[in-house]
């Protein structure tokens, strides 16, 4: 396998299932954990390496070591292998994906940025999610019956159980004290603030096409996904969080040996359900337009990256991220119409993100 984003929570995930089933590992790209990359090496011996800092090179344990977004692309390019996993975090992992489709590789996405930003120009039937939620309904959707809507959960994030009048004081630190897991930062940002479930419904929307979807707070983080059908009945998709299990389909198909521990209901006893309000969770105003428009993604995101920048920096606060986004979503209203056009639309909302006054 070729894995973007080896260091990062997926990507260990990633290696302890080609661990358990004997894959070979051709290629690691990674950020600047380089102790935690350098134990990946000695242990899955990958043909190319690649890490994001020229300055680091000299760190990495490896005879070929490659630096910077381009390289990634040329080792998609020169590699023999088929499978892709690209766990890159935010706007980075998009020509990647395009450029794995483009050598006609087959892709385990978890970067939600790859279609929300363009998934009108992705060509889908190349993807597999291994986000749990978009493996959840990949799951349930196996017996081929009508669907009338289907639904994926959140955690609510850091602020779900705050006072409502304390979230304008709220600091990074809040924004980082997920309820359920250590992530890492952008993500449990993105998670606090709902961004992170807004960018999943629009996956979705690409990977299962037009339709009905929604989400809710499932506040256990059991329940992954829901869907319902026209018949009236619903099922859902329960597991314990752990990314393996949709990673280890991704990578050979189907599987028939034992990735996580069996849920015991008994054990759990119950389980608490939540709408996502606006009132908590601003960006949610823009869900139905967004689903509408799909095009648009493009300008959330950037929107998000620029505020998320402003925010950890602390030139802004918690609850301006979706004031900021939702700023930029009414003044910015094209829909690219080329990969040319998403960049230049993302290069000009960052601009006007960053020079708006908090």
């Amino acid at each position: 396998m070729i894995l973007l984003g080896s260091t990062g929570s997926i990507g260990v995930n990633a290696l302890k299932i080609a661990e358990q089933f004997h894959l070979s590992v051709d290629t690691l790209v990674a950020g600047r954990n380089i102790p935690l990359l350098n134990e990946q090496i000695k242990r899955h011996r990958p043909k190319y390496v690649v890490i994001m800092r020229d300055e680091d090179r000299m760190l990495v344990d490896h005879p070929d070591v490659r630096t910077g977004e381009t390289a990634i692309l040329e080792v998609i390019e020169e590699s023999n292998s088929n499978h892709v996993i690209n766990a890159l975090v935010g706007f980075v992992g998009f020509r990647p994906t395009l450029k794995a489709l483009e050598c006609g590789k087959k892709v385990a996405l978890a970067n939600k940025e790859s279609l929300v930003v363009g998934g009108s120009f992705v060509d889908t039937r190349g993807i597999v999610p291994i986000d749990s939620e978009h493996f959840g309904l990949w799951y349930l959707h196996q017996g081929g019956r009508s669907i009338e809507r289907m639904v994926i959960t959140a955690s609510g994030g850091a602020f779900r159980d705050w006072p409502l009048e304390k979230l304008a004081n709220a600091t990074l630190e809040d924004a980082l004290k997920h309820p359920n897991w250590s992530m890492g930062q952008k993500i449990t940002i993105d998670s606090a603030s709902m961004v992170n479930k807004l960018f999943e419904l629009l996956e979705a929307r690409w990977l299962f096409g037009e339709g009905q979807y929604d989400a809710l707070i499932e506040t256990k983080s059991l329940i992954h996904a829901l869907i319902d059908y026209t018949d009236g009945s619903t099922t859902a998709h329960f597991a314990h969080a752990d990314m393996r299990l949709p990673i280890a389909y991704a990578l050979m198909g189907n599987v028939d040996t034992p990735i996580v521990e069996r849920m015991d209901l008994s054990r759990i006893g119950s389980l608490e359900f939540r709408p996502i309000e606006t009132e908590r969770y601003p960006i949610w105003t823009i869900k139905e337009d967004l689903l509408a428009h799909p095009q648009r993604g493009v300008i959330v995101n950037a929107a998000n990256e620029a505020a998320i920048e402003r925010f950890v920096a602390g030139n802004s606060r918690f609850v301006d991220i979706a004031s900021m986004i939702l700023n930029a979503y009414d003044k910015f209203t094209d829909e690219p119409t080329s990969i040319e056009e998403i960049f230049e639309i993302d290069a000009e909302v960052r601009r006007y993100v960053r020079g708006i006054a908090c």
